[in-house]
């Protein structure tokens, strides 16, 4: 594997941005589309993301990796999405399954019947475990790298882990195939 951190030193700042974008554009927006679901929202923040980002890039302490710093960036500016008063008042409609992939017509029917409801689960997770299962599970980040995402001791993050997916387990437990509790 190329030592990304490396090659990325190397860059002048603007190079440097093209390079991030196109390494963890596609990634970040699959982490703001599973917080706010709503894609037109999820691209203006992945847009403040890299805003942000390349004002920041010659403050970058290199304490981390690029990854690690964006995906943190872009939770903080889901987070700040979600805290605005008015988008409290939208109702939500998740379409993941055909936002980022073709599936074959099988492929399609079977998301559509099992994702749905998991998707609108997991949107309706308190922050703390839903931050962790997105990470864990649909960024597929180790415990660890998780802990430095957010800040938080790896004990913690387990933690939060296994009491997110018991409670999702709870909810998918009760709710029919169109994700409505029962």
């Amino acid at each position: 594997m190329i030592d990304l951190e490396a090659e990325y030193s190397e860059v002048s700042s603007d190079v440097l941005l093209n390079q991030l974008m196109e390494d963890y554009a596609t990634d970040l927006k699959r982490i703001a589309f599973l917080y706010v679901n709503d894609m037109s929202e999820c691209e203006d923040i992945i847009q403040e993301v890299f805003i942000s980002c390349y004002q920041k890039l010659s403050s970058f302490r290199h304490e981390s990796s690029y990854k690690t710093w964006l995906i943190r960036i872009t939770i903080n500016k889901c987070k700040d999405y979600k805290k605005r008063w008015s988008i409290k008042k939208l109702i939500y409609r998740p379409i993941i399954s055909s936002v980022f992939t073709a599936p074959s017509a099988e492929e399609q029917f079977i998301n559509e019947q099992t994702s749905r409801s998991m998707i609108e689960q997991i949107a309706k997770l308190p922050t703390k475990y839903k931050e962790v299962i997105i990470l864990y599970y649909y960024q597929q980040l180790t415990m660890t790298e998780i802990s430095e995402i957010l800040n938080v001791n790896i004990n913690t993050i387990k933690s939060r882990l296994l009491r997110g997916k018991k409670i999702l387990q709870n909810k998918l437990e009760r709710s029919d195939t169109s994700g409505q509790v029962r």
